[in-house]
């Protein structure tokens, strides 16, 4: 087949400057390691002591693989609080699984909701408080407040002083929480409907945001952010600003199963995903390099192979590309599976074409053509076995295929209210509204 042009590492310090090199590109808010994890690879790379880096990284890898989310939900009743939670594990409301949507609060206990495809998150939906008998400390302890990652506090008209009174009390035991304000299209709608001449959304958004951060600040909440969304328009408004909050606050081991759980709501999104799985398929090849400086030789194996369908069918999960999401999405297009398939590359990917001769020399072409693109420690001369490369061809595959889908999506959304179609990222007012529910 082909022939590597890469060469045997002369150190494990050209090991620590590749790892220092790659890791430097992300923000700080999207790495999936801590800043102390990175600081001990690196220094123990440098210094020679490859078994002590390999057993940081199995460490940094497992916390990442086995890291669970539980995120609590509250609100009063009405609020929106099961549209969204259906919103962000992707479901629809009549989908199988979904939180059930009412007015009318049907528990005074806590339901659990974990996600179709993701088992380490979870989400609960938490009775509001003011439905309840119990003191704000008294409330949390019910709940069982320690189990939460963190919380999030619904409102669909104004902020309370129960809710303001239970953030001060979530606050005290040291959790973030964050208020989320929510059938923001829904108002929208109604003021451009009552004030067609004078509307603009950009102030009405500013109005009501600044109308709930007052109210929050004479409930003495210190310094309160409110992020108004639509959960039936995840990607407009402030929800890639939530995305990006939590992200930040969230511990480096519990960002990638976050990202990943998320639905494809927009470009950001999908290269935000794409970039966590960077992270972890780079961790996982350097560990590989420093327990085994094998040469690449310009081979791929049916081993290599079996390992990369493998890895196509998880990354078609992460990217909403598995069969289920595939057929949602086509009856959404009103296209069949067949039809939508013709317009992505993954279907292709691990298939020979009449022209070639093996799969093997096949994917060692996209190998060749990933070198001077990925860069990394082949292109530094260092021998980083085959992992990297191959899998960030079908990372790389199913990423833009996403973001096909996605903007098939948008575009269809805007033919369907009327109007020509935005460019991907860009939120704007539709003819979809939210309705009451809880």
């Amino acid at each position: 087949m082909g022939q590597s042009t890469s060469s045997q590492p002369s150190h494990g310090g050209d090991l620590a400057s590749s790892f220092e090199k790659f890791f430097k590109d992300f923000k700080m808010e999207s790495k999936i390691i801590s800043q102390e994890a990175s600081k001990s690879i690196q220094s123990s790379l440098k210094a020679g002591d490859l078994q002590s880096a390999v057993s940081v990284i199995n460490k940094a890898l497992r916390d990442i693989d086995n890291a669970p989310l539980s995120i609590a939900v509250t609100g009063e009743s009405g609020t929106g609080k099961s549209s969204f939670i259906n919103a962000i594990r992707g479901l629809g409301a009549e989908e199988e699984g979904a939180a059930a949507t009412g007015p009318v609060e049907t528990t005074m206990e806590r339901t659990k909701y974990e996600h179709p495809k993701f088992p380490n998150v979870t989400l609960w939906d938490l009775p509001g408080i003011g439905t309840t008998k119990f003191q704000p400390h008294e409330y949390l302890e019910k709940m069982k407040f320690r189990e939460y990652d963190f919380f999030i506090i619904i409102s669909a008209t104004r902020f309370k002083s129960n809710d303001a009174q239970l953030s001060t009390a979530i606050e005290k035991m040291k959790k973030n929480f964050y208020f989320v304000r929510t059938k923001i299209d829904s108002d929208l709608s109604n003021v451009k409907r009552s004030q067609p001449n004078k509307f603009n959304e950009q102030e009405t958004l500013k109005q009501i945001r600044d109308d709930c951060e007052k109210k929050l600040k004479e409930a003495n909440v210190r310094d309160p952010q409110v992020f108004l969304i639509s959960s039936f328009e995840l990607a407009d408004y402030d929800f890639p600003r939530l995305e990006s909050t939590l992200l930040r606050d969230l511990p480096e081991h519990k960002r990638h199963i976050f990202m990943q759980h998320l639905p494809n709501i927009t470009e950001a999104t999908i290269d935000q995903k794409r970039d966590s799985l960077r992270q972890k398929v780079w961790l996982e090849a350097i560990k590989a390099g420093a327990s085994a400086f094998v040469p690449m030789m310009g081979y791929i194996s049916d081993k290599d192979i079996e390992t990369l369908k493998d890895t196509l069918t998880l990354y078609r999960v992460y990217f909403g590309l598995d069969d289920s999401s595939l057929k949602i999405i086509a009856k959404d297009l009103n296209v069949s599976v067949e039809k939508l398939k013709e317009n992505l590359k993954f279907p292709h990917l691990l298939s020979v074409e009449k022209d070639e001769k093996s799969l093997g020399e096949k994917l060692w072409r996209y190998v060749e053509k990933f070198f001077p693109v990925l860069g990394g420690p082949i292109a530094s001369g260092i021998c980083f076995n085959k992992i990297f490369y191959l899998q960030n061809i079908v990372l790389e595959t199913v990423a833009s295929d996403a973001k096909v889908l996605l903007k098939k999506q948008i575009s269809k959304d805007f033919e369907d209210s009327g109007q020509a179609c935005l460019p991907q990222d860009v939120g704007n007012e539709n003819g979809k509204s939210e309705t009451a529910s809880s």
